[in-house]
This record gives structure tokens, C-alpha cells and sequence, in this order.
């Protein structure tokens, strides 16, 4: 009897290489006693014609402010990520955290020109709306996405208006809403995923 061969599978190429990608932006930033997060994973508005405002505009999600901000937001990315990237495709899903990321950074340098914004909270905030679309069929909308909405969504507006809680609830919010666009618009039109 043939013995079967176990092997390490990379097995959501997308998503593992997102939080690697922000494991490193971590150690870096540690190491260098937060200056590399400041310079690259950290949106704020250093000037419309500083071309790093616009890189950081996408590169914010890659920097966290500590362990536990990292593994807070890592941990979600790592259970919803696959099963998303297997239902949209690898490239899709990278043009979804891009979208994603661009509209929360946008939004934070636009509202919020002197806060700084690091973390994949947005991302997150995407992933967990669109994981409740994709059961998505015509004319239906599925109650889970409807009270996901109403939990996360509903949580982090009452948060905005009356936590202060050093927390940016715009990128949730912004994440929450890209996620629920991508997965309305998928099943609108019948369209390939964005």
C-alpha cells in the first residue's frame, strides 16, 4: 500500500502574500523604531503634489501599529481570504483590496488630512461583507448580509459619532461599503467579479 505525501500547499497565493507582506512591513517598522511605517505603511496628506501621498494611499494596509493590531486584523484576513480568492479568482481579489485601499486612504487624506491611518482594518471590513454576498443569487438578497450590514456597519457609524477610541471607523466603514458594492454589483449584472 502506497503511503500518500503530505505537502505544504500556497494555497491562496493573494491573500498569504498580503499578510506576509504586512509581517514584514511590521518587523521593518519595529526595527526601525516605527520610521519605515511612518515613510511608507501610514496614509495622511503630506501635500497633493508629494508623490508618496498617492503610494500611500494603497500602502497603508500593509502597516500595523503593533502585535496586536497586526494579528487582530491578520487573523480575519487569513479565515476569509481563501474562501474568497476561490470564489473571485486571485486577480480579482487584488483588485478589490487595491479599490479598497485607494477609497479609504482617499477618504482619510480628503476628511481627516492630519490623522494618520495604518492597518488592514478596511480590507477586512471588505472581506467580511463580501463573504456574506457570496451566496448571492438574482433578485434575492441573503438575510446574513442584510444583519452583517446592520452589526458591522451600524457599529462602526454609532462608533464614529460617539466612541473616541483612537480607532478609524472611516476605513471600516469604506471597506464595509466596497464590500457590498463588489458583491451586489457581481450579481446585478452577472458579471464576472471586479
Amino acid at each position: 500500500m502506497k503511503k500518500k505525501k503530505f505537502f505544504i500547499d500556497y494555497n491562496a497565493p493573494v491573500t498569504l502574500t498580503f499578510s506576509l507582506i504586512c509581517l514584514i512591513a511590521l518587523g521593518l517598522g519595529m526595527y526601525t523604531g516605527n520610521v519605515s511605517t511612518k515613510l511608507f505603511f501610514m496614509t495622511y496628506n503630506s501635500g497633493w503634489f508629494n508623490p508618496m501621498t498617492y503610494v500611500r494611499m494603497f500602502t497603508y494596509v500593509f502597516g500595523h501599529a503593533n502585535w496586536e493590531h497586526f494579528l487582530g486584523n491578520i487573523m480575519y484576513i487569513l479565515i476569509l481570504g481563501p474562501m474568497i480568492e476561490e470564489k473571485y479568482g486571485s486577480r480579482k481579489l487584488i483588485k478589490m483590496i487595491a479599490i479598497t485601499a485607494g477609497v479609504g486612504g482617499l477618504a482619510n487624506n480628503i476628511i481627516f488630512p492630519r490623522v494618520m491611518l495604518c492597518g488592514a482594518s478596511g480590507i477586512v471590513f471588505m472581506m467580511i461583507i463580501l463573504a456574506s454576498a457570496t451566496s448571492f443569487e438574482t433578485g434575492q438578497i441573503p438575510l446574513t448580509l442584510i444583519l452583517v450590514l446592520i452589526i458591522y456597519l451600524g457599529g462602526e457609524i454609532y462608533d464614529a459619532l460617539y466612541v473616541d477610541d483612537n480607532v478609524s471607523q472611516l476605513a471600516h466603514i469604506a471597506g464595509g461599503i466596497c464590500g457590498a458594492v463588489f458583491g451586489l454589483y457581481n450579481v446585478s449584472y452577472h458579471r464576472e467579479p471586479i
